[in-house]
């Protein structure tokens, strides 16, 4: 076994013939989004995040994707919901690089309610640096580079359902000009998988650590990656926060600090990167279709601050 407990996946070592190969694993589900696609009729999406939500985590340890299997569980078998939900598995599979080899469907109607279900998913990747992506290479003075999520992506549903459809008393097909789109556009946005982009520069050995900004939001998932006695340092100011993460907060008074706890604000992944790469990595993702920010600095001590106006050491 290789890891400790707190990592975004588990890895282990094949010693096999000559193979030192890490593999890493991780099991995730996509929450109470699914309430969303329940009612508004549109699976496909949920399929597409587990998906990549999974091959994130494994990202962050330096593996990409092998295989992946998937569990549904359902009050009643509907088959057009389970073939819409393979439908975005399949895509994403193939966008992130996994073989999607099996998985189980279960028809359980003593424990799900007629149109309800749960979605989990299994991934297995392969290390493809030099040396798995633990943290132990980061160092104070490395720099912080954003990678912008899709919106949400697959956390704090609980929150926005009780905002949106509780205190609003809106529909999922309501137009939201602030938005641009509808309730439903905007809270089923698929979560970004990182993949193609970091591939090469992990593989290059340019990257020190990775963060997945998954449920907790930066305070929560950036401390995870970085070693004993180094803290960060980000700039909230350094990018531009999406409207959406402004008009939950509005409507539902949400204090500022609880925002950057519980959303990603707009910030998917982070990358810690040696401090004279980070300019041209930057190039380099942005060359990949990333929209990527210098958002802050690896600094002695412990823990994330946010500093507005902070400036990242050159």
């Amino acid at each position: 076994v290789v890891g400790d407990i707190g990592s975004f996946g588990g890895g282990f070592r094949l010693s096999v013939g000559d193979s030192n190969a890490v593999l890493v694993a991780s099991a995730d589900g996509v929450g109470t989004k699914l309430k969303i696609a329940v009612m508004a009729g549109d699976y496909e999406g949920v399929g597409y995040d587990i998906v990549a939500h999974c091959a994130d985590d494994i990202l962050t340890q330096g593996a990409v994707p092998l295989f992946f299997l998937d569990y549904i569980a359902l009050g009643k078998m509907e088959e057009s919901v389970v073939e819409s939900i393979l439908r975005g598995l399949v895509t994403a599979c193939r966008d992130v690089g996994a073989a999607l080899i099996g998985g189980e469907t279960a028809e359980m109607p003593d424990i799900y309610q007629p149109g309800e279900f749960d979605l989990a998913g299994f991934i297995v990747g392969e290390s493809i640096g030099a040396e798995l992506l633990d943290g132990s290479a980061i160092r104070t003075g490395d720099h912080l580079l954003g990678l912008a999520s899709n919106g949400l992506h697959t956390n704090g549903y609980s929150l926005v359902r009780k905002i949106v459809f509780e205190h609003r008393g809106m529909e999922v097909g309501d137009l939201v000009a602030e938005w641009g789109c509808t309730v439903e556009q905007e809270l089923l946005r698929p979560h970004r998988a990182y993949v193609a982009s970091l591939r090469s520069p992990i593989t290059k050995g340019e990257i020190h650590g990775l963060a997945h900004i998954t449920g907790g939001g930066l305070y929560e998932n950036v401390p995870r990656m970085l070693p004993e006695g180094c803290g960060a340092v980000i700039d909230p100011e350094a990018w531009l926060v999406p409207t959406v993460f402004r008009s939950l907060q509005a409507w539902g008074g949400i204090p500022e600090d609880e925002m950057w706890h519980t959303f990603n604000m707009g910030v998917g992944m982070v990358v810690a990167v040696p401090m004279e790469r980070s300019q041209a990595l930057l190039k380099e993702l942005t060359s990949a279709g990333e929209e990527a920010f210098l958002i802050g600095a690896v600094v002695k001590g412990d823990g994330l601050r946010l500093k507005p106006g902070f400036t990242v050491p050159e």
